[in-house]
Parts: C-alpha cells; sequence; structure tokens
C-alpha cells in the first residue's frame, strides 16, 4: 500500500432515526440546513456545526486524495458514546450509529476503514457490539477515556480491552467529556487543555493502574492527540514512582517500562513536539492521524511529519504508513 494511512478521522451520518424512545428528551439529532451543511444537536442545544465531508464518501475520498492519502480510519464522533445513558440505551444506538457508518464507508471498503463505538458502561453489552461490528466489517473500535468517574483501570473497561486483545481488534482512546467550568469556557480552554489532560491521565490509568502488567501485551491500543500531555511529563511520572513509591508504586515496574506497549497519532501541529514523541516512544509508537474533518484537525495531513527535518526517510515511512499496517493488521 502506497501513501499515507491516517489513523484519526471521524464521520457524521447525514441523518438517524428518532432516538427519543432510547435517550429521552436530551437524545442526539441533526438539524440538516442543506445538502452540504448541517448541526448536530443535543436536546435543544447545538453542539456542533458540520459539513458534508463527514458524511460523504467522495467528498472525503477528494480530500484523501489532494494530501496524498491511501487510506482512512473512519471512527464515531465522541458526542454519540452515550457512556451516561444505561446500557441497553447506549447498546442500541451504538447499533444504529455502528450500522450507519458502514453505509458511509461502503463506496471505497479498501480506503475507509471503519472502527465501531460499543455501550462501554455495560461489558457484557458492549463485548456483544464489538462482536457483532467486528462481523459486520468494522476494523477496529474507538472508545472514549472514561465512563462517568470510572477510569481505563476499572474492571470493566480492562475486560472489555482483554476482549480485543483476544480478537485482535485495534483500539482509538479518544478524550471526550471534559470537565467544566467557568475558567474553561473562554477560549476553548477545555479543548485546548481538557484533552490534553484526559488523554494523560487515560494512559497513566494504564500504567499506574496496573492494566499492562494484567493485559496480554498482542493489545493494540493507540490515543489520540499524540497521547495528550504524557510524554512531556513522562519525567515527572517517573520521578514521583520512585520518589513516592509508597503511594504510587501501583504499578510492577517504573513508567518509562510501558512505552512500547501502546501508540499516539501525530496530531501535535509542531516539529518540536512530534520530535518528543519520536524521542520517548520511538518512530515504532507514532501514526500519522488528522482529527479530520474538525476544524482543529491538520490539513494537509501528516503536514508535520513530511516537512519534519529531524526524520529520515525510513522513520518518515514508518510513522506514515508501516506502523499503521501493523495496527489495522493489514502489511
Amino acid at each position: 500500500m502506497d501513501g499515507i494511512i491516517d489513523v484519526h478521522s471521524h464521520y457524521v451520518p447525514n441523518g438517524w432515526p428518532d432516538l427519543t424512545t432510547e435517550a429521552g428528551p436530551g437524545a442526539p439529532w441533526l438539524k440538516v440546513e442543506s445538502e452540504s451543511e448541517a448541526v448536530i444537536m443535543v436536546g435543544t442545544e447545538e453542539f456542533r456545526r458540520i459539513r458534508s465531508d463527514c458524511w460523504d464518501a467522495g467528498r472525503r475520498l477528494a480530500d484523501m486524495d489532494a494530501d496524498g492519502v491511501q487510506a482512512q480510519v473512519v471512527s464515531p464522533t465522541p458526542a454519540f458514546f452515550n457512556y451516561g445513558r444505561t446500557g441497553a440505551q447506549a447498546a442500541k444506538i451504538s447499533r444504529i450509529f455502528n450500522d450507519l457508518a458502514l453505509d458511509i464507508v461502503a463506496p471505497a471498503p479498501d480506503r475507509l476503514i471503519p472502527f465501531c463505538q460499543v455501550p462501554l458502561q455495560d461489558t457484557d453489552a458492549a463485548c456483544r457490539e464489538l462482536e457483532r461490528s467486528v462481523a459486520n466489517g468494522h476494523r477496529g473500535v474507538e472508545i472514549g477515556n472514561h465512563v462517568g468517574d470510572l477510569d481505563l483501570d476499572s474492571e470493566g473497561v480492562v475486560t472489555f480491552l482483554q476482549h480485543c486483545a483476544s480478537l485482535n481488534v485495534p483500539v482509538f482512546v479518544h478524550p471526550w467529556d471534559m470537565a467544566s467550568s467557568p475558567r474553561l469556557d473562554r477560549w476553548m480552554a477545555q479543548w485546548l487543555t481538557g484533552m490534553p489532560a484526559e488523554t494523560h491521565l487515560s494512559i497513566l490509568a494504564l500504567i499506574l493502574g496496573g492494566v499492562f502488567d494484567r493485559i496480554d501485551d498482542s493489545l493494540k491500543i493507540c490515543f489520540a492527540h499524540g497521547g495528550g500531555s504524557f510524554a512531556f511529563w513522562l519525567g515527572r511520572m517517573e520521578n514521583a514512582w520512585h520518589g513516592r513509591n509508597d503511594i504510587i508504586g501501583t504499578s510492577e515496574f517504573p513508567p518509562t517500562h510501558y512505552l512500547d506497549r501502546f501508540s499516539v497519532d501525530s496530531v501535535v501541529f509542531d516539529e518540536r513536539a512530534l520530535r518528543l514523541l519520536v524521542d520517548t516512544l520511538g518512530t515504532d509508537g507514532v501514526m500519522v492521524g488528522s482529527d479530520y474533518p474538525y476544524p482543529l484537525g491538520e490539513r494537509p495531513v501528516g503536514d508535520v511529519v513530511r516537512k519534519s527535518a529531524f526524520l529520515d526517510d525510513a522513520a518518515r515511512e514508518q510513522i506514515v504508513r508501516q506502523n499503521a499496517e501493523r495496527f489495522l493488521g493489514i502489511s
């Protein structure tokens, strides 16, 4: 396979059945304003304005061609996870969106790679929906970085991750449902500070929560947005593990021992940040991601990787394609 493989993009269908019965009056719905523009609504509140590149495979493929992207992982938009509802409600919503996702990618099954969503708050239901979706054509799963107050080291999530490992299904972790306060209501601060912190905390949960000590190392798991602030503060975490082992010595080994257990995408927008990721995780721990088609994504896709002078051709090839082939099982 030639060209970039983008492991981080999102879709929104151009409509779905009324979810009021399943989710109540706060159910998500789509207000269509034209053939190319719509608004995601949550109850009566406007969540996000979107365009047809969220659902139109032709437009998506044209943008991919323009950016030199051969294949793209197409994942849910986290607003539709519905982890705060009952497991039964979220399971039905997941089925609806997962089936609609297959319709979106159907025009180009060799280039558009669907990842499903699951009702992560109900472990048995999540495992069932994963199996159903994979049987129907999904190639992986996107999960949120927490379920209410439960992090990725909660027993239910660990069981689900073990199931993913047993099925060889790759997992993409995306931050969602960030903390809010008046101080975070300005400047998109939830996205600029909350998202990196959420992702950082998720990686800590897998390490300090002992998940990597318990789960098979065949698990393929990738974190969005360069792993948030994790790489920058790894030294602080390592120092704390040694200096206050009485409190955070909850993993069998110090944090740096686990750096080969996960990967991150490249959506960091700056060569200096990308260099830190590569220095921390190695060239085999980073894959191109774009966050397409949302405004805070990277266009052209992979631009920072292409332009980073510190990468040689072999390292660049790993990041733009080879690592994703291994992650997705298509090499």
